[in-house]
Parts: structure tokens; sequence; C-alpha cells
């Protein structure tokens, strides 16, 4: 199975490299009676088969029990009506597939590669998994004592939980600052009976999509998916209607985040940034590359390269549903914080005062262009791409246009981005580090609030 994999992603690297203008394969879209949405896409290079499952069952849905849809999500596979936790993975294992679930803000569901021979033991699987769980009682107590002990374990890496911090801070009550994966006191609370409601509340046919990409006929895949899921009724999905969060900050703040034993100082300094679906985000990303997205970017040479403040140096735009957030990141020594930190608004305020010129911008362009198809490289990515293009609502123009949208970008629709939606003031900054090292050099950043992080939640 792993010389497959390899093998598969030698020759699509082949194909997808040397395209000037990358397209998505030709599919097929339709829907079942019940609702499901799906897309079938043949890629015969490699005997796989790669399945997407998808559902409106993020985080966003967890109300105060933070972590539910995730613990719903790995709860999928501890035992169904007809296999065991035990069985399913010994069946998965012994025919060296693939099988997972997962959870976000905006989305859950499940992940499976397998090869082509054994696509009707991995989709029996498949079908009891999502469609029968049972949730079973002795391996939740189980999976919730491991969940636990990880995110316990977690707050010891400020860079594993940092961005949580942030979350919580910029999104204030919006459902998006609540960490996805829970805490352990919230995970503590969730019952079984909780996961169960949370599954037939969420797990809806009207709302799901399942993308299925790889050595298959389309007629033939389209009588299996209807075998397997045009039958199952489910509750109607709910609809819910949510406006996005303001995330218009009247000052610059600091939530100081204490760890007595640390010796160095991560942070995040941002704020709001961008939904999915953001008619920008194309000049966005090359904006981005030029300040902190790739290894030669300005943060990058000015904080590891010049003057060694740090092994690493970036900035991101993180993109939900409904709404994103905009961050730099790296870490230091406790000593260099403030000279890290001003490093890092002084390249800031440089993308806005000076900008790029038309060598840097070209530079950066041809690197997106150049990085763009690998996103796409194998099997696997295309269908996770048709299950986004179903929760995000976007649809196949958006990659078959995007080099060329990178190619017509010039440098006023480049300041002009930067400008909209780079934040220069009323910067929010996330900083982890010795309290009593730090604190009073970051009073001149904006008013701080402490927390610890040994304390509950974030």
């Amino acid at each position: 199975m792993r010389n497959l994999l390899l093998i598969s992603f030698l020759f699509l690297s082949t194909h997808i490299f040397g395209q000037d203008n990358f397209k998505v394969p030709a599919f097929e879209k339709y829907k079942l009676k019940n609702g499901i949405t799906v897309y079938l896409m043949e890629q015969h290079e490699i005997p796989l088969v790669n399945v997407n499952m998808v559902f409106n069952a993020g985080s966003i849905h967890d109300g105060t029990q933070f972590g539910l849809s995730s613990t719903t999500a790995d709860g999928l596979l501890l035992g169904t009506s007809k296999y065991t936790k035990s069985d399913i993975e010994e069946k998965t294992d012994f025919l060296g597939a693939q099988l997972n679930t997962y959870s976000s803000k905006d989305k859950a569901g499940l992940a499976a590669t397998f090869a082509k021979k054994d696509q009707a033991v991995l989709f029996d699987i498949i079908q009891q998994v999502v469609m029968h769980p049972n949730f079973e009682n002795s391996e939740y107590e189980k999976s919730k004592k491991r969940n636990i002990l990880q995110l316990t374990q977690q707050k010891e890496s400020p860079r594993a939980v940092i961005s949580n911090y942030f979350d919580s801070f910029v999104y204030s009550d919006f459902p998006y600052a609540h960490p996805t994966n829970g805490t352990p006191q919230t995970i503590e609370k969730i019952t079984r009976e909780q996961l169960i409601e949370f599954y037939q509340t969420n797990y809806t046919t009207e709302q799901a999509a399942i993308a299925i990409v790889g050595d298959f006929k389309i007629g033939d895949m389209k009588k299996t998916v209807a075998q397997l899921f045009d039958n199952w009724k489910t509750k109607p999905a709910r609809m819910i209607k949510r406006k996005a969060p303001e995330m218009d900050f009247d000052q610059s703040r600091v939530l100081l985040v204490n760890k007595e034993d640390a010796t160095e100082t991560t942070f995040l300094i941002g704020g709001k940034g961008i939904p999915y679906n953001s008619e920008d985000y194309v000049s966005i990303m090359v904006a981005n590359t030029i300040l902190g997205d790739r290894f030669t970017s300005w943060l990058n040479d000015a904080l590891r390269v010049n003057s060694g403040l740090t092994y690493g140096a970036g900035s991101r735009f993180i993109r939900n549903q409904f709404a994103g957030t905009f961050y730099i990141s790296t870490f230091t020594k406790n000593q260099t914080t403030v000279q890290a930190i001003d490093m890092a608004l002084n390249v800031l305020d440089s993308l806005h005062q000076t900008g790029p010129n038309e060598q840097i911008l070209a530079s950066a362009k041809a690197y997106v262009k150049g990085d763009f198809p690998p996103n796409y490289e194998s099997a696997s990515s295309l269908a996770l791409l048709l299950t986004d293009m179903h929760i995000y609502k976007f649809d196949e123009n958006f990659i078959n246009l995007f080099q060329k949208k990178v190619e017509q970008i010039d440098l006023p629709q480049i300041k002009a981005v930067i400008k909209k939606y780079f934040p220069q003031n009323k910067l929010q900054f996330v900083v982890i580090g010795k309290t009593e090292e730090i604190e009073d050099q970051l009073t001149k950043y904006g008013t701080i609030t402490k927390k610890e992080i040994k304390s509950d939640g974030f």
C-alpha cells in the first residue's frame, strides 16, 4: 500500500508540477434523493480509491460543551452495530487502508484511502461508521481519558496552544473563539448521550457530501453509492442563521499567558482576517507570501536570517466560513522578546509604508503560481477539495482561474489589499512566556490581560 501511495504521488506530481495553468480534473456532481451531494472523479493511473465525506457538524455547533464536535467525530470509530473498534482497526490495518475521522470549526467528516480490490470491505466499514455508530461506552471512556491527557500535555508546548488563546481573544463571544478539541474540563463533562444527540442533530443527509476519487467507472460507482446511502434517513438539517463577527477593535490589547518555566516567549500579533470566500483572497495570498509565507519572506529574513532572534517567523490568514484571522507568529528567548516584537512590527510597517517593488512582486507571483498545483497533487487532496467546495460554496473556477488571477495582479492591486486587509493599528497581541521577566516591557503595546497557562480554558 505504501508503494502504491508513493507511485501515486510521483505520477501526479510529474503531471501537475509541469502545468502552468492547473485545472481541476473532470468530475460529476449530483444528489441522492435524501439530499447527499455526491462528487465522482475518475483517476485510473493507480488502483486506489479515495473517499472524503463531510457534514455540517463542526465545532461551531458545540455550544458550551467545547470539544463536542471533535469528540463525536472520534466516536464514530469506536464501534458500530456491526463492527467493534478492534474490528475496524484490524480490517483496515490488514488491508493497508487508511481511515480516519476529523473535525474543524466549520465541518466534520471522514477520509479514507484504500486499494481498488478492497473497496467492498472498506465501503461497508464506511457505511457502518457514518450511519450506524454506537459510541460504545467503555471505548468512549477510554478515549475520553486519552483526550484529557493529550490536552493537558499540550499546555507544556506554547506553540501547540497559542492559536487557541488567540482565537478566544479576538473572536470574543462568537463560536470560533472556542477550542475545537475542547479543554480537559469540558471533555470530562461530555457524556455518551451528548455524543449521540450531537450526531443525530448534525450528521444529516441534507447538508452532507461525499467525494470519491480514484480508479473506478462512474456508472459503477453511482450504483455503489446508491446502495450504500440512498435509503439513509436522518433528522432534517438545522437552518441556523449566523452573523459574521465584527472583530473591529477599539484599541491595541495584550493577552499575556504566564508559563512559569518558560525560557522563551511565543507570540502572535494580528487581528481580523478574511472569510473563506473573500473575493480578494488571491491578491492577499501573494501579498502575504512577501510578508511571511515563504522562507525568503521579509519576516523570516529580518527575524531569523539577519538577526538570529528566532528559528522561524511568518504570517498567516486563517479562513473560516464566516470570518478569519491574520497573525504574525514567532518565538524568541525571554530576554529578546521586545526586540523581536518590535522587529516584527517594523516589518509590517514597511509593508505598508514602502511595500514591494516590481521585482519582489514578480518573485512572489512566480512562487505562488508554482506552489499552488502541489496542493492538489494527490487523489485524496482532490477528494478533500470537492467536499470543501460543498461546505464553503465555491466551484472549480476558483482553482481553474487561480494562476491566471495571480498573473494579472499588479502593484496598485497589491498595495490596495495591503492597506485594506493587513492590520496595522489596534493590533491584538497574544504572548506566552514567563510573566515576571517580560510583563513590564509589554505595557507599551496595549492594555494587558493576564492568564495562567495551567488555568482552565483559554
